[in-house]
């Protein structure tokens, strides 16, 4: 396992990146759930570009995952996964009724109309 803190100054290769908004969400979540040491970001193939993201809460860290640190939250990323997510930021976005967390995600060439799965 690697921890990573994150920089702004830092390469974007490596590093997987928070907003504000999102860190709150994730603490909001971690806080409600009474437990937990972070939020896991993963991919799964799914959709009709080939992969999609998988967000689920961490309470223990595999031999594999790299942690990377932001705003007081840890993201936790499994090295296959790394490969197709680094660069990636995590943003929550509010846009009227709607709400969710937003994937800015630098690897990927293609998304499929409805948004839900991507390719790279």
């Amino acid at each position: 396992m690697s921890v990573q803190q994150y920089s702004p100054e830092a390469p974007l290769s490596g590093r997987i990146g928070l907003t504000e908004s999102a860190a709150a969400r994730v603490k909001t979540f971690l806080e409600n759930r009474g437990k937990g040491i972070g939020l896991r970001l993963g991919i799964k193939t799914s959709g009709c570009s080939g992969l999609a993201y998988v967000l689920e809460f961490v309470d223990e860290l595999n031999s594999d995952d790299h942690v990377f640190e932001q705003h007081g939250v840890k993201v936790v990323v499994d090295a296959k996964s790394l490969t197709y997510l680094d660069g990636t930021q995590l943003d929550f976005e509010k846009e009227g009724l709607n709400e969710g967390f937003k994937f800015k995600n630098p690897n990927v060439k293609d998304q499929c109309g409805c948004g839900e799965s991507f390719s790279v």
